[in-house]
């Protein structure tokens, strides 16, 4: 969590929660994101959604991506209102790149009385098998998982630690946001109004 609030953070430090951790370059947050993350919410027993921001990999630079501060910023903008969402920069102070088993486990080491599970897209389940320690991650965290409209192939589907979210399926994609603001095209209902406002003040993505 950052550290600018610390009153708020001792008092989720205090309380024993269950957390879904949802990673992303958020480039920007959109929508898109908000709903599954809400769907989360409605369909387990999880407390918080913690949105962690990834920062950029400095062995794959890339023009399109927003420097980490800026992309928290719009995630902290888009979620000011639900209490039950929060920002993460854990990854800026990891070494990078970082694999997600290693984030896990330091959240874990600084949040002894909280319990995290990962929340991950149906796509990504499919390649999960290739990721560092993915029988650990399982194991321990566990998986929120949202079909994104493909088959479902993979057998961990059914997996004891695997569960189904139902969420919308939202053809929203950042690349898409990006690719109408480089077209001088409106981006309305696509993000939160914070967002646009955003972007638009600092002349994001052009």
């Amino acid at each position: 969590m950052r550290w600018k609030k610390p009153n708020a953070y001792l008092t989720i430090l205090r309380n024993s929660m269950k957390i879904g951790l949802f990673f992303g370059s958020f480039n920007p947050i959109h929508h898109g994101h908000l709903i599954i993350a809400q769907a989360v919410l409605n369909q387990t027993d999880v407390d918080q959604i913690w949105f962690v921001v990834s920062p950029q990999n400095p062995l794959k630079k890339s023009k399109t991506l927003l420097h980490e501060f800026d992309r928290l910023d719009m995630v902290e903008r888009a979620i000011e209102a639900n209490f039950n969402f929060k920002s993460c920069d854990i990854e800026f102070h990891l070494r990078k790149p970082s694999y997600t088993i290693d984030t896990l486990t330091h959240l874990s080491e600084r949040h002894p009385n909280h319990t995290f599970t990962l929340i991950l897209g149906g796509d990504n389940l499919e390649q999960f098998t290739r990721w560092k320690n993915y029988n650990q991650i399982l194991d321990y965290y566990g998986l929120f998982v949202y079909p994104r409209g493909e088959e479902q192939m993979s057998d961990l589907w059914h997996h004891k630690h695997v569960t189904r979210i139902d969420a919308p399926v939202l053809q929203i994609s950042a690349t898409y946001i990006r690719a109408c603001i480089q077209r001088g095209k409106s981006i309305k209902y696509l993000v939160p109004d914070q967002v646009e406002q955003q972007i638009d003040i600092k002349k994001f993505y052009l």
